[in-house]
């Protein structure tokens, strides 16, 4: 079974998603999905990107929600990513925090090692993987009229929620991240002890 192509352009789509950042605490997972997340933050003291650690996202994200019930936490992913550690859901769905997102920008490509077709352009349904492991909200974003429903899913929904985003496999956003660890784990600190 072959998907019908993705028509959403990654670079548009998080700004849609999130409107309003500045309450929110943020994860990224690796390479596309950390470049689109500091853009739509200007790499921000409540963003935290990964890098050099595939899968990790979801169960970072899992462990700042849990630590900071009060605050709204949002995962960015990629699917190839997400299929490293797809565990993660299960446990995710077992913890249950409310207040917990997880945004998966489906390319259906392995963009950073050359663009070879994954898993999610063929027969893995991501969705359905979260509705398995027990997430209690999933939706699957598609197409620009989808967008606002999107967007309310990810406020109003039960959590924790599960969006997968499919877009086309175009670039990210070409925004140069601050890489000095010490750095971007102390700014994310302050951020979630509310200090900036």
């Amino acid at each position: 079974m072959t998907r019908p192509a993705p028509v959403l352009d990654r670079r548009n789509v998080l700004s849609r998603l999130f409107p309003s950042t500045d309450d929110m605490l943020f994860i990224s997972g690796l390479a596309g999905p950390a470049r689109d997340a500091a853009q739509l933050l200007d790499d921000g003291d409540n963003l935290f990107t990964m890098a050099g650690t595939m899968g990790a996202a979801v169960p970072m994200g899992l462990g700042v929600a849990l630590a900071a019930p009060e605050r709204q936490v949002a995962v960015i992913n990629g699917d190839g990513e997400l299929l490293m550690k797809i565990g993660s859901l299960a446990t995710v769905a077992t913890m249950a925090p409310e207040n917990l997102s997880i945004v998966c920008l489906d390319n259906g490509c392995h963009g950073e090692t050359g663009g070879q077709t994954g898993h999610t352009s063929h027969r893995t349904d991501l969705a359905k993987m979260a509705e398995g492991a027990g997430i209690a909200s999933v939706m699957v974003l598609e197409t620009e009229d989808q967008m606002d429903a999107a967007a309310k899913f990810l406020v109003d929904a039960p959590g924790p929620r599960f969006l997968q985003v499919r877009v086309t496999d175009g670039p990210p956003h070409p925004y140069k991240r601050n890489f000095d660890p010490a750095y971007c784990r102390t700014k994310f600190r302050d951020a979630f002890l509310g200090r900036r």
